[in-house]
């Protein structure tokens, strides 16, 4: 199958209205209102998280590697309202000196990084001493029912999905990583978005 990341881009955010507006939306608002400072939006996408960057925040960064994302996230500038730069860059190696931002958000993105460790040792070489990485991130299941269907469905829907991995175990990446979970939850995305996936949403803070 080619990839086609025009097309993937001109229907995704029809594709995911209903999942934003009763799951992703009020996550993404819980997560983002309590950041502060300088933020690093990884892997902005069309730029779902932009309305919810509260004013303690001086400014955000939005990092997309995909021109046709890149292209719908620029169209809502407006909305957000903190001063906005959106860069086109890969996760696994940000254009940002050591130190650079007081938070990081990572928002269904993980799971398309092609090399986890590396993007997540990019975030944190870039976050400053005791900052924070928020996420909601959908994982590999923890029952083997779970897994077996996640297995079953990835070899369709990966590439169909930007390379969306649906077995990834997304926390224990961010602890190898150093970071340190200050809290955790679970709970599930089906049936709005995807068969047999289990989410978390988290904050976890680099080394002080």
């Amino acid at each position: 199958m080619t990839w086609d990341s025009e097309r993937f881009a001109s229907r995704y955010d029809r594709f995911v209205r209903p999942f934003e507006r009763r799951v992703a939306a009020p996550v993404r608002r819980r997560l983002v209102s309590p950041l502060r400072g300088d933020v690093l939006d990884l892997g902005a996408g069309t730029g779902a998280n932009f309305p919810f960057f509260p004013p303690t925040v001086g400014r955000v960064v939005a990092l997309e590697p995909d021109a046709a994302m890149l292209r719908r996230a620029a169209a809502k500038r407006a909305s957000c309202p903190v001063p906005l730069e959106i860069v086109r860059a890969q996760g696994e190696r940000l254009p940002f000196p050591d130190s650079s931002f007081d938070a990081a958000v990572a928002t269904l993105v993980l799971c398309t990084v092609r090399d986890l460790p590396a993007a997540l040792a990019e975030v944190r070489r870039v976050l400053r001493p005791g900052g924070s990485l928020v996420l909601f991130e959908h994982v590999a299941a923890r029952n083997a029912p779970g897994r077996w269907l996640q297995h079953a469905v990835q070899p369709l829907w990966g590439p169909r999905a930007a390379g969306c991995q649906l077995t990834r175990d997304t926390p224990a990446a961010v602890r190898a990583a150093g970071f340190t979970f200050e809290r955790i939850e679970r709970g599930w995305l089906w049936p709005y978005l995807l068969p047999s996936s289990p989410a978390v949403i988290g904050v976890a803070c680099a080394p002080a």
